[in-house]
């Protein structure tokens, strides 16, 4: 424990997920705010200066929220006017083309530090204006359209939590056991401690097998904890085994990556650029599968997995044994644990 305290990269770790833990409420709204803007809107209204020859058809959908207030305008210029001044947050110019169809100018503060909250209660304006619309004129098609997804009065906390908040809890351990593995290879060459294992019983296969079975472990464990102390908080995970599973084959797939680099290069420095630059590959790699990792743990998470969801679980852990196959045969097969 206290040659622990010396590895920066654990140390590191260890505080960062102290300050999640300790400030994780905070953190939940300020990141909810960030992924849902307009889930920090309540109680602020939104002056909108509408004007245009179509401004009529806007004025039931604004009429239809309390948090928007509308002030018509004969003139765009008069509009802008105010905009300028203060006395109105945005302006909507409102036009009817010669096809029929409704054409909007909005035009947002730039710079304000409610400009993101106006621009989402713009969009909203739009939303509702062209789901009225869609109504309005829906006598006039041939042959029906693709409907609107329809509206939802779900919490923003719901799908941040388990679209976005579980499934980086899950693979943050992933990254930092991959990072870690680096390190206890690569240190082993800079401070020559090597020597001092290759003259025990063990050997090549057994030092690299303690190394990576430790950190693919480490992840695992710190996942199965989150998911616990999300529980204590009434977040409910479903299927908190498969998740455990799936993250147990991340890490060890990960770690037998951090592993061969380690092995390859020797050089601490090198070993972790080229460790990061691989995580970067890997990952955004696999979003071009049908269903990416994160989306597998959040269908899990939510409770809907799917038959192809259970099929690239398993396809996971059998990649995992194969990187675990792959990194044992290498140091046996090779030597690369030799100081020479």
């Amino acid at each position: 424990m206290a040659s622990l305290r010396s590895e920066k990269t654990i140390v590191l770790a260890i505080l960062i997920q102290l300050l999640i833990a300790a400030f994780s409420s905070f953190l939940a709204v300020g990141l909810v705010s960030m992924y849902d803007p307009g889930s920090a809107s309540n109680g602020f209204v939104v002056s909108f200066g509408v004007t245009g020859d179509a401004s009529a058809d806007l004025a039931p959908v604004l009429a239809s929220d309390d948090s928007w207030e509308a002030e018509h305008y004969r003139t765009q210029r008069a509009a802008m006017r105010d905009f300028r001044s203060g006395r109105i947050h945005a302006v909507l110019a409102v036009d009817r083309t010669a096809d029929g169809s409704v054409r909007v100018t909005a035009i947002a503060p730039d710079g304000n530090i409610k400009t993101t909250l106006v621009v989402t209660q713009i969009k909203e304006v739009l939303d509702k204006l062209e789901r009225r619309e869609r109504a309005r004129f829906a006598s006039r098609l041939e042959r029906s359209p693709v409907a609107p997804p329809p509206e939802t009065g779900a919490s923003p906390y719901f799908g941040f939590t388990y679209t976005v908040l579980i499934p980086l809890l899950m693979f943050l351990p992933v990254f930092i056991s991959g990072s870690v593995a680096v390190d206890t290879i690569a240190e082993e060459y800079d401070r020559g401690t090597l020597e001092l294992l290759r003259v025990t019983p063990l050997t090549g296969v057994d030092i690299v097998d303690g190394k990576l079975l430790a950190m693919g472990i480490l992840a695992p464990v710190q996942a199965a904890a989150w998911l616990v102390l999300l529980s204590f908080n009434g977040t409910n995970v479903a299927n908190p085994l498969e998740i455990v599973a799936l993250v147990a084959a991340f890490s060890v797939a990960i770690v037998a990556i951090g592993a061969i680099l380690a092995l390859r290069f020797r050089d601490r420095k090198q070993a972790q650029f080229l460790f990061s630059m691989a995580m970067l590959v890997v990952f955004s790699g696999t979003y071009l599968l049908p269903e990416a990792p994160a989306n597998t743990v959040a269908r899990l998470a939510i409770g809907s997995p799917t038959p192809f969801t259970h099929a690239m679980v398993a396809l996971y852990l059998a990649c995992s044994l194969a990187g675990y196959a792959l990194v044992r045969r290498v140091v046996g097969g090779r030597g690369l644990l030799t100081t020479a």
